[in-house]
């Protein structure tokens, strides 16, 4: 499942992150309130967790602009003041929860996990298909031409990266940075070692390598 991270704050946007990614979802983070808004909109997303305090245009107008443009998507609000009466204007605007700083990400993943359950998200969680990948969400498990196969948490955060990306190559810092939350360069020799990893466990052409662009799923054969 994507979710969307709207934090301006980069060391609270990393920690939030990274427990998401470890949890098996693929996070996506913008920083600025028009950003945020416009991704928010045409963004495909199960959930997203919005700061109140962005530059640019806040929080609760976003907000306010995803509901009058028809944007059902879970929203969960972050803010470090958490007084009554901006929680009441936070609800009335369309916000599903409200988390006041200072959080434990621990808290926020369970609120995360109870906002999807109520939204119906986490029980019916699509199968999706690409190429020769079955992933099942639900399941947490991915399949190669029907079988199962055995993915560790990151390689089944790249893979299920690709499959939301289907036929846009990404770079490789690009999916160290959705993978691993870092884009240096250990972590793009990393995730080249998960590829070729992955690759010893389904097809040698499984994945495919456009030089200068990046990786993406193989079609299969017509």
């Amino acid at each position: 499942m994507r979710i969307l991270i709207a934090e301006d704050d980069l060391s609270i946007a990393e920690l939030v992150g990274g427990q998401l990614a470890g949890a098996g979802f693929v996070v996506e983070r913008r920083s600025t309130g028009p950003e945020v808004w416009e991704e928010g909109e045409i963004g495909e997303y199960a959930a997203i967790i919005l700061d109140l305090g962005l530059p640019g245009m806040d929080g609760l107008s976003i907000l306010k602009r995803w509901r009058a443009a028809g944007v059902e998507t879970p929203v969960l609000v972050l803010t470090a003041r958490g007084s009554w009466m901006e929680r009441v204007d936070g609800f009335d605007a369309g916000a599903d929860d409200y988390l006041p700083k200072p959080f434990r990400p621990e808290e926020l993943l369970a609120r995360l996990r109870a906002l999807l359950r109520r939204a119906g998200r986490s029980a019916a969680a699509p199968v999706a298909r690409c190429g020769r990948f079955t992933l099942d969400e639900a399941a947490r498990r991915v399949s190669f031409d029907g079988k199962p196969i055995d993915v560790s948490a990151m390689e089944y955060r790249l893979i299920t990266y690709l499959m939301q990306n289907r036929g846009r190559p990404a770079p490789a810092l690009d999916l160290a940075l959705h993978v691993q939350g870092r884009d240096d360069d250990s972590a793009k020799n990393a995730i080249e070692a998960m590829v070729a990893r992955l690759r010893r466990k389904t097809a040698a052409d499984a994945f495919e390598n456009r030089r200068g662009f990046g990786y993406l799923i193989t079609d299969e054969p017509a």
